[in-house]
């Protein structure tokens, strides 16, 4: 099975980890954070970090040859599960305009900090390309 590492040019540089790994059929997508190309989490609230991370999942997804309807599995990491929770339809509006509404498998973890303390929210992936298809 070939294995191809795949980090963007418009993300921050990868120190310790690789934003995304192809391994045959599936890319498997390092967890985001709102983190901007400069390295600093986005200002604002859930949402406008919700929209950073997601955006940085899809643009490693994209760069592996995916799109957004090729999500299989999402992982969502919250230091604030009530605070997501009271925005959801906003949320739920923005991953809409982002990726459609083919939603994959998903869970929302409730956790106590990230790697970063600013941040709120970190979002993980797995997406399936189909050879066929590519």
């Amino acid at each position: 099975m070939s294995r191809q590492i795949i980090n963007p040019d418009s993300l921050v540089k990868p120190s310790g980890f690789a934003h995304g790994v192809r391994a045959g059929e599936f890319v498997y997508l390092g967890g985001q954070t709102a983190m901007d190309a400069e390295g600093q989490i986005v200002p604002g609230g859930i949402v406008e970090q919700f929209v950073q991370a997601f955006s940085n999942v899809l643009t490693t997804l994209a760069a592996a040859g995916g799109r957004p309807s090729d999500l299989v599995d999402v992982t969502i990491y919250l230091t604030d599960v009530d605070d997501y929770q009271r925005n959801g339809r906003e949320i739920g509006r923005r991953w809409r305009e982002m990726a459609g509404t083919e939603y994959p498998a998903m869970a929302g973890i409730g956790v106590t900090r990230l790697w970063q303390p600013e941040a709120l929210i970190e979002i993980q992936g797995v997406a399936h390309l189909a050879e066929e298809s590519r």
